[in-house]
């Protein structure tokens, strides 16, 4: 039964997912690809003309998902040589790809190499790697990611802060990075990326984000006399979990990054915006029924037919997916929800369901388009993968 509260964090209606469970074998994800579209479009008309939106591919890389994207005009965030390939195939191009990782690997820079892929380096060895693979005429133009010194921040330690990270050049060591990325004449430094949040609700947290960008931008230009045609903000733009959180104002972001612009006159490129779980997170639904239910010492559990093999964010963040049994009403209680493996571990959170609630019921988690099935235990226990079924 969906509370008031719950009803904006399920892409479907209750009645919508109860028929969509009798239609389709549980456990499964059903989407829609309407939302997709219609999100991106929102999301397209609060930004300023100077923003371009590249897909995190990371958040989910279905098909039908990236043929959505593609036809709207979407750039993409790819960090491996098969989402590279998911994104050709899909109707994608390589002039409208970033290409990122810590630890890519000669097959990825070969990959981003052949689709014509922007590619953002991590560091000198990325630099040497290019060099060597390059053959065009002109230098290829590439990003440099930056972990910034100070400025950043984010709700959620996820990204890591301003602390020692594996990702990119540290801002203290950028200098000496690009006197040695000047000997490699095959290569051009045109770009920055500056990725420091993750699911974030706070439009100022991620403005103040993309100040530092910004700032480490300007000192690229003016002591190394670099003029950047591209500057990554990453992406960082949230989504609610919990009837409690806030939802983010994409519109005071789009505002927000317009002064901003207007604030770095020497800045005349465009900025990178990498959205992934906003625009695929609340598109899904995942379904499944109930095995049993049990008490064990004054907790009441729901044994459930998927668990961390289908939906691992629980177990990593402490965050649950909102949860709720369509077709079901009456009085609710808290469930620790459960799945079938062998281990303690496989644990979905918690979540308010009836209290008469029996096996073969059907249990609904939302906003499960983003970080869901591909980021989960698909093969531990070979239990089979769910299916996934994508509406129009």
């Amino acid at each position: 039964m969906l509370t008031k509260a719950q009803e904006d964090l399920f892409t479907f209606t209750e009645e919508d997912m109860a028929a969509a469970a009798a239609r389709y074998a549980t456990p499964c994800f059903v989407y829609s690809l309407d939302l997709a579209r219609s999100r991106w479009r929102m999301l397209r008309q609060a930004l300023p003309g100077r923003v371009r939106l590249a897909y995190a591919v990371k958040s989910n890389p279905g098909a039908p998902l990236l043929e959505t994207f593609a036809a709207e005009g979407a750039w993409f965030d790819c960090a491996s040589a098969g989402e590279i390939s998911a994104v050709l195939a899909a109707g994608g191009t390589g002039s409208g790809m970033v290409v990122a990782g810590p630890a890519k690997t000669h097959r990825d820079l070969q990959a981003a190499l052949y689709a014509g892929a922007r590619v953002q380096v991590d560091g000198i060895e990325d630099v040497e790697r290019l060099q060597e693979l390059h053959t065009g005429e002109a230098p290829l133009r590439v990003s440099v990611r930056v972990h910034p010194a100070s400025g950043v921040s984010e709700s959620a330690s996820i990204i890591g802060g301003a602390g020692p990270s594996a990702f990119g050049v540290d801002e203290e060591d950028l200098g000496a990075f690009l006197a040695a990325a000047r000997h490699h004449d095959r290569v051009a430094v045109t770009g920055l990326q500056v990725f420091s949040a993750s699911n974030e609700l706070d439009p100022g947290r991620l403005l103040a984000n993309h100040r530092t960008a910004l700032r480490i931008g300007q000192a690229m230009h003016e002591e190394h006399g670099i003029e950047l045609e591209l500057v990554d903000v990453g992406g960082g733009l949230g989504i609610r979990y919990a009837a409690s959180e806030p939802s983010l104002d994409i519109w005071a972001l789009g505002a927000g990054m317009g002064r901003l612009l207007e604030e770095h006159p020497w800045f005349t490129g465009e900025l990178l915006l990498e959205p992934g779980r906003w625009l695929s997170g609340p598109c899904g639904v995942y379904l499944t029924r109930v095995v049993r239910v049990k008490q064990s010492r004054g907790v009441r559990f729901a044994m459930l037919e998927g668990g961390i093999n289908h939906l691992l964010r629980p177990l990593l963040t402490g965050q649950s997916f909102p949860v709720t049994a369509p077709g079901r009403s009456g009085e609710l209680t808290a469930y620790t929800l459960a799945g079938p493996l062998c281990t303690s571990l496989d644990r979905l959170g918690t979540g308010e369901l009836p209290v008469d609630l029996q096996g073969g019921d059907v249990v609904a988690f939302g906003q499960t388009g983003a970080y869901a099935s591909t980021q989960a235990m698909s093969h531990f226990l070979s239990h089979p993968e769910p299916a996934q079924h994508w509406l129009c």
